[in-house]
């Protein structure tokens, strides 16, 4: 073998892949399943080569641009979608719609506890304030988890009953936290009990590293509006950048409003060349996805033989493609995370380090060797140096390619 891995971890890795061929039975079943629904649209909305044309400058009449906002809409059972590269990041997306449908007096809901660090600048809860919600006189709330790290349906019930409320935030995964994330299953649930006593707040959901994880989405449960970031699942490892936001009609259209510019919204925004990028990512997203999945299941039952806690565990049902690791030091989650760098297609060599990132409250360590900076739905790790010393891996073009990456990071972890 070219790579430097132990023969103690190519007989675990044997034995891991063994045990769990049948999630990966499932895991192709579900793929199976989510390129049919995204052929489906591609065919009902005549996709053909002129929709790879980009446009420049003001980018008036960009076809592709604009069909692709309406295959998104298909692709998740919506009125309408916003599919732009101009989104620096799944944040970016996030705040636009909230900016869009939030006006001073409003208060803003985060049902599942605090949500992800760099949301909480855009709040006004961390950073300067300027340019946040907060400056702008939106109040903001939040219903903390139970003890079991579930969400509080009574709590959240009690708070929606606010007539105030305007908007209600879902986030399916899990950030940094350590709760499970969500399932369809359960965000409909919220959707449930929240209409069940307010029919006029929004729901906003957060969907970042869930999409096609699953067969259906949380805007065919309840969702007015649903945001996510193209550099993960959403854009198939092919996407060099963006972000969508898809759901009813009238709040995409603020949310435009908000990407660029009232009575402009959606009319402006070059794609400069990206559309073919973004329409074959999403094309190939749900098997990118997939891919993903295996690896964070391989990664789960690794660790599992060597004794450590995961979540989910390897034989568990998966709403996303995060892979949570519990280490218990600071020194296992940089040795997993060089690990996962060592095993990279690019910046292999790279030995990554701890730092204060901006957006978070401590120093983060981010193994990632990827074609597109950022991308997590390449592999990925990442961990927050404070307890419980928990690592976060993600992504994974190729399984086989992933299975390098989590050997490589297991033979790290098993060095002296």
């Amino acid at each position: 073998m070219a790579l430097e891995i132990s023969n103690r971890v190519i007989e675990l890795a044997e034995a891991a892949q063994n045990a769990i061929m049948p999630q990966f039975t499932h895991i192709d079943h579900m793929a199976q399943h989510n390129t049919e629904k995204v052929l489906s649209a591609f065919h009902k909305h005549r996709v053909s080569e002129q929709c790879f044309n980009g446009t420049t400058g003001y980018g008036y009449n960009d076809e592709g641009r604009d069909k692709l906002d309406e295959i998104y809409a298909e692709v998740f059972r919506t009125e309408d979608g916003l599919v732009r590269v101009g989104f620096v990041n799944g944040t970016h997306a996030i705040g636009a719609a909230l900016f869009g449908v939030l006006r001073p007096g409003d208060v803003l809901l985060s049902a599942i506890g605090s949500p992800y660090d760099t949301l909480l600048g855009v709040i006004g809860v961390t950073g300067s304030g300027y340019g946040s919600l907060k400056e702008f006189g939106v109040e903001y709330r939040q219903v903390d988890l139970t003890p079991e790290d579930k969400p509080d349906m009574d709590g959240i019930v009690a708070a929606v009953k606010d007539t105030k409320v305007k908007a209600v935030l879902i986030q399916r995964s899990r950030g940094y936290a350590t709760r499970a994330s969500l399932s369809v299953d359960e965000i409909a649930d919220i959707c449930k009990h929240i209409r069940a006593v307010n029919e006029d707040v929004l729901i906003l959901v957060d969907n970042c590293y869930g999409e096609f994880v699953n067969q259906i989405e949380p805007t065919e449960v309840g969702a007015d509006l649903m945001m996510g970031s193209l550099i993960k699942n959403a854009g198939g490892g092919l996407a060099p950048g963006g972000g969508y936001i898809v759901g009813k009609h009238q709040l995409v259209e603020k949310a435009a409003m908000r990407f660029s510019i009232p009575g402009i919204g959606r009319k402006c925004g070059a794609s400069l060349g990206n559309n073919r990028a973004l329409y074959q990512g999403l094309f190939m997203a749900p098997h990118t996805v997939a891919q993903a999945m295996k690896t964070a299941v391989f990664s789960a039952k690794m660790v599992e033989l060597l004794g450590y806690e995961t979540d989910p565990k390897s034989d568990a049902a998966r709403h996303d493609i995060v892979q949570m690791i519990h280490l218990k030091s600071a020194d296992k989650v940089e040795k997993f995370c060089r690990g996962i760098q060592a095993g990279a297609p690019v910046d292999s060599f790279v030995t990554p380090i701890p730092w204060d990132m901006p957006g978070y409250d401590c120093p983060v360590v981010m193994a990632a060797g990827a074609f597109i900076q950022g991308a997590s739905i390449e592999l990925t790790a990442d961990a927050p140096i404070r307890p419980p010393y928990t690592v976060y891996m993600q992504g994974g073009l190729t399984y086989e390619s992933g299975k390098f990456g989590v050997m490589l990071a297991i033979d790290e972890l098993l060095r002296d």
